[in-house]
């Protein structure tokens, strides 16, 4: 951390915080020797345990376990970009102090506005104004809502604590004109409110959270310096970024389900860094910390029909094909909350995965746009099938059989796949515990996260599975907000 950083933290968190936030960042790298490391040993047990012949299930595991190799190679891309990012970026911003943006930011938060989600949206938006108001003299937060939530009342209180909140009402007859609903249907009535008050222009950013997701110091510097980057940046100029989303400890109320989410933010600094920061969003976004200027959000908005499950993934997908070129991945962290139950973490992976099957098969959509997300949709609903105590199940039941390959050529490419898994659920708890109190991991979680790996994969593979087969079915799709824990 730079003695500008420093200074920084000192303005933002106090003087006793500051040191805190100098070790934090300062950790705050994704290592490559657990990938290495994980490697060489599975490849030399592979190698030690395959039978000379292959068996009745070698073609199928050949292909099943070999599927995941594309990701593979494009996450370990996206380690190496994230890790010259922030490099870059130490270097660029060395000895500066605060930077403040003279852009305006309108941070968007959708909220379906229960009591159960109210606190979320509480820590949230006041992270908000605690921190963003520092970088951003011209900030404004707007709580979207649909006329008669439940929470109204509350909401309504919370935004009167400060004149940065505006409270967005969607009222009930408020149709969009392709039948949009959801919080697809909040942020295009949002959207069409900047466009009527003169908002969509280029020193206009929306910073678009969910209602359980608040900043820090961090990231409040992360986004105002890449705001002033592209004001500098000319005709090379981005149109929209992704930051990174963690899960600090003290949000979990299920700390099995916290471990499981490890995979989220390796995820942001593997594979959506290699394609966002590549400028090309193939790979979709999540609707946290998604920053995208208002100008170039009003050429696409957020109607994209009563199918819609995944708008962001989708506005990802427009965008390829309108700004190509035109995304960049920064090291600001967002930070969220894990589902609170193993039931609503099926629904949200359900959904995901319905929601994404949807945008596979949308024609609208131009195909090579549509490759990425079907390869890696294919690769999430085998996911039951890869794991490696169904096969081990099957082999012992199938008399005879054994998991070789059909080739040893092939043993290369298993071993990085599950190399690669592995590093993800290290790093990502890594980052997690980075965000979280102490800021480290405690000695049984990385032990842990590691054997519970196998778990965790059918945990990801059944509802990525089910979704897809809800979406095969054509069933009526329904977005089913999940507790968000405060």
């Amino acid at each position: 951390m730079s003695t500008g950083q420093v200074r920084v933290a000192r303005t933002l968190f106090g003087p006793q915080k500051a040191g805190e936030l100098h070790r934090r960042l300062a950790r705050w790298k994704p290592a490559y020797w657990p990938l290495v490391l994980s490697y060489l040993v599975i490849l030399a047990s592979d190698a030690w345990f395959a039978g000379p012949e292959a068996g009745a299930l070698a073609w199928p595991l050949t292909i099943v376990w070999s599927w995941q190799i594309f990701n593979t190679l494009s996450g370990i891309y996206g380690v190496r970009r994230t890790r010259k990012a922030l490099r870059e970026s130490e270097a660029r911003w060395s000895g500066h102090g605060l930077t403040r943006s003279q852009d305006s930011l309108i941070v968007v938060v959708p909220t379906i506005g229960r009591h159960d989600i109210y606190p979320a949206l509480e820590r949230s938006v006041l992270s908000y104004i605690a921190y963003l108001s520092r970088c951003f003299p011209r900030l404004r937060i707007d709580i979207v809502v649909d006329e008669g939530c439940e929470a109204a009342g509350r909401i309504a209180k919370l935004a009167a604590r400060s004149d940065l909140i505006r409270l967005v009402t969607v009222p009930k007859q408020y149709h969009t004109p392709n039948g949009t609903r959801f919080k697809a249907r909040a942020a295009h009535y949002s959207h069409e409110l900047r466009i009527r008050e003169n908002e969509a222009n280029d020193d206009v950013w929306v910073l678009h959270m969910d209602d359980d997701t608040g900043v820090g110091p961090d990231t409040a510097l992360a986004v105002a310096r890449f705001v002033e980057e592209q004001s500098q940046a000319g005709p090379d100029a981005k149109h929209l970024a992704q930051g990174i989303l963690t899960y600090p400890r003290e949000y979990a109320v299920n700390r099995f389900i916290w471990l499981a989410d490890s995979i989220r933010p390796a995820e942001d600094v593997g594979r959506f860094s290699a394609w966002t920061g590549s400028g090309t969003p193939r790979a979709g976004v999540h609707g946290e910390l998604l920053l995208v200027r208002a100008s170039v959000e009003a050429t696409i908005g957020w109607d994209f029909g009563p199918g819609s499950l995944v708008e962001d993934a989708q506005f990802a997908l427009i965008f390829c094909s309108r700004y190509k070129g035109r995304s960049a991945w920064f090291g600001g962290r967002c930070y969220g909350a894990s589902p609170s139950s193993l039931r609503d973490f099926f629904r949200q992976r359900e959904r995901w995965s319905w929601g994404l099957a949807g945008l596979v098969f949308n024609r609208s959509l131009q195909l090579r746009n549509r490759l990425l997300l079907g390869y890696s949709v294919m690769a999430w609903t085998l996911g039951p099938i890869q794991n490696v105590g169904v096969v081990l199940l099957v082999s012992f039941l199938v008399a005879g059989s054994n998991t070789s390959p059909a080739t040893l050529f092939i043993i290369p490419f298993w071993a990085l796949n599950m190399a690669y898994t592995i590093w993800m659920y290290w790093e990502g708890l890594r980052i997690n515990a980075v965000v979280s109190g102490g800021g480290r991991r405690r000695w049984w979680e990385a032990l842990a996260v590691i054997l519970l790996i196998p778990f965790f994969g059918v945990m990801e593979g059944i509802p990525g599975m089910w979704g897809f087969w809800k979406f095969a079915r054509r069933v009526e799709n329904k977005f089913k907000v999940i507790a968000k824990p405060s």
